[in-house]
């Protein structure tokens, strides 16, 4: 098999940047000329809280009588974020009771805003991360303590938590993005101590993206995550309380046929398929794999085409270029390979943290009733034995 021929990627061809990652610039609180949609997203939690969004929804004309001609797009994102919040309101209202049909008034300009994007009309992490965050203080960095929703179901901390802490890895993952780029970049150009340098800064952000992820349960706790946030991010795909999916009434392109969709979930992030990608961890074909693809279908377009470009770029040999450069000079150059190893142990260390979160917040909480299931993902798939497998599979590509 012919190898592709090698072109230096870079980070600004894909909506990425070093200093944010796969976050955009400053996401729009609000948008121009739309009184009803934000309305609909500032009393949503309200709404939610008393149950009345359906009430609420079903009583307006039109929450989006037509897009601006003006709007740019964070627009859009701003639009889908609003949307796709009240959208699964809309459904999960009453968690164990969800509606099949969405009403024309919201079905259509979610699809219409979604077609827009590229994406699918549902909550996916996108809209619940990577567009749905403000700084408390414009000065001052994307950190923890300076970051906040704009968008919430209920709200509180929890909930608040959860996905700030998200955001921050999303940040963190920018410069490791560029130091991985630097060294597939210098792979190719034959330059190994360029190489070292990039797997360093990968290693570094990391190392803080393994630090962030270990304060989740500092303000996040398991049950009151399960049975407060969770309920809220289900998709209509393998839903046992949705088993024909939601029907998007009035959207003309659905023909009245229900569609099925995949929850939101953190495995929609671009960030450890990634450096699966670039660090030439392979995995063998399980359900996880194939639903990992699937999860492509979620990314905004721009990042999964990154990803897809990572995993094209090989060597003469066909090998991921930058795992077989590395192996080439496993013996004279003990440093670049030590340090190629320590970037793929702190992804295993990031899946095992993950794994360990798995099993607290959903795995092991009490199950009351089939919509918020303990034994799959909010994506709808059993995770617990091929999470583990994936963890295996990422520390085997060092000891080979």
């Amino acid at each position: 098999m012919r190898s592709t021929p090698f072109v230096p990627l870079s980070l600004s061809d894909y909506e990425i940047s070093a200093e944010q990652g796969f976050l955009p610039q400053d996401p729009c609180a609000n948008l121009p000329d739309c009184p009803s949609l934000n309305r609909l997203g500032y009393e949503l939690p309200k709404l939610l809280s008393a149950r009345t969004v359906r009430r609420f929804i079903d009583e307006q004309h039109h929450l989006l009588p037509s897009i601006p001609p003006s709007w740019r797009t964070e627009d859009f994102r701003a639009a889908m974020r609003i949307l796709s919040f009240a959208g699964h309101a809309y459904v999960w209202e009453v968690p164990d009771q969800p509606i099949p049909t969405l009403p024309a008034q919201l079905a259509n300009p979610w699809y219409e805003v979604a077609q827009h994007l590229g994406r699918l009309p549902v909550l996916s992490y996108a809209s619940y991360a990577l567009d749905n965050w403000r700084r408390l203080d414009r000065t001052q960095p994307i950190r923890l303590d300076n970051i906040v929703l704009l968008q919430n179901f209920l709200g509180g901390l929890d909930e608040e938590w959860f996905v700030v802490v998200h955001i921050q890895i999303e940040r963190e993952a920018g410069s490791g993005l560029a130091g991985l780029l630097r060294a597939m970049n210098s792979a190719a150009a034959d330059q190994e101590n360029e190489v070292l340098l990039g797997l360093t800064s990968l290693a570094s952000a990391q190392t803080a993206m393994r630090d962030t992820l270990l304060r989740m349960k500092e303000r996040c706790d398991p049950y009151v995550y399960y049975n407060r946030v969770r309920p809220y991010i289900h998709g209509w795909k393998n839903s046992p309380t949705l088993p024909n999916g939601l029907t998007y009434d009035g959207v003309e392109a659905y023909t009245g046929r229900p569609q099925q969709f995949r929850g939101e979930t953190g495995a929609q992030s671009t960030i450890v398929p990634c450096l699966d990608a670039g660090l030439g961890i392979a995995h063998a074909p399980d359900p996880l794999t194939v639903y990992l693809l699937e999860m492509r279908d979620y990314m905004p377009p721009r990042h999964r085409a990154f990803l897809q470009a990572l995993e094209k770029t090989t060597d003469h040999l066909s090998r991921p270029i930058l795992s077989g450069y590395v192996r080439d000079r496993k013996s004279r150059n003990p440093d670049l390979w030590t340090t190629y190893c320590g970037c793929v142990d702190l992804l295993a260390q990031f899946r095992q943290i993950h794994i360990g979160y798995a099993d607290s917040y959903i795995f092991r909480q009490h199950q009351a009733h089939e919509s918020n299931p303990t034994a799959v993902g909010t994506g709808g798939t059993p995770f617990m034995a091929y999470l583990q497998k994936h963890l295996d599979e990422t520390k085997q590509a060092i000891v080979q």
